[in-house]
């Protein structure tokens, strides 16, 4: 591999998730210290570890039970969506940082940007087979369809915990919400992804990318609640 090609690997990696971080971030009124924010990505990159352990041991106790696909993708949804939380959580839930209820949301859509990125890793690696202009052409879309698709959802899933978990602490009931959020996250994850494979055709990927804006609202709506409160 040429150092070109690396470097333009690397890049395409990184492209998604930071856009939607610098995104989001500007969603906080009090900006967060910039370590926690690097050190809460990085535990997202490194929640992705026991995320494709459990996901291959699971997968395969699910197939010698016969279960079908839906509950497969539900399943794989679920513990993506606990161990974004359990990333968030370990790097700066007992931080005096997270000093304001937005704050959960945005570390929350941090750690799940750290787990996407490496997504988006190992999927843009498997395209380097292919060489010269097809390789661009492959790597582009790729990237696109990771930005409008994956990368966001994995944002939108975890900002949604995000917003319970600080209900939670508002409310000291902090296990009840969280569970709640988890329950929310992991249903708008399972929907997104069965959307997307009964709708593979590219002229249906409307509905998914439907359910997203939709997702997006109810998001932004939590976003405004606490920010009202920071």
């Amino acid at each position: 591999m040429s150092a070109f090609t690396l470097t333009a690997v690397v890049f395409l990696t990184l492209l998604p998730g930071l856009a939607w971080l610098f995104f989001f971030l500007h969603e906080d009124i009090h900006p967060e210290p910039k370590r926690l924010i690097a050190y809460t990505f990085g535990f997202g990159v490194l929640a992705s570890i026991p995320v494709f352990a459990f996901q291959i041991v699971g997968q395969s106790l699910i197939a010698k039970i016969s279960a079908g696909l839906p509950l497969t993708i539900l399943f794989l949804a679920l513990v993506e969506e606990v161990f974004k939380f359990l990333a968030a959580y370990w790097a700066v839930g007992k931080s005096p940082e997270m000093d304001e209820p937005i704050d959960a949301m945005v570390y929350m859509i941090v750690a799940a940007l750290g787990l996407a990125t490496i997504e988006n890793f190992f999927i843009i690696a498997g395209f380097l087979k292919t060489g010269g202009y097809q390789l661009f052409s492959d790597l582009t879309s790729v990237v696109v369809l990771r930005f409008v698709g994956a990368t966001l959802l994995h944002a939108l899933s975890s900002g949604l915990l995000g917003f319970y978990w600080a209900k939670g602490k508002m409310k000291q009931k902090i296990k009840k919400y969280i569970f709640v959020g988890l329950c929310v996250a992991t249903l708008v994850h399972f929907v997104f992804n069965y959307l997307i494979l009964i709708f593979q055709n590219l002229d249906l990927l409307l509905y998914p990318s439907l359910f997203l804006i939709g997702s997006a609202f109810f998001l932004f709506k939590d976003f405004q609640k606490l920010r009202l409160k920071s």
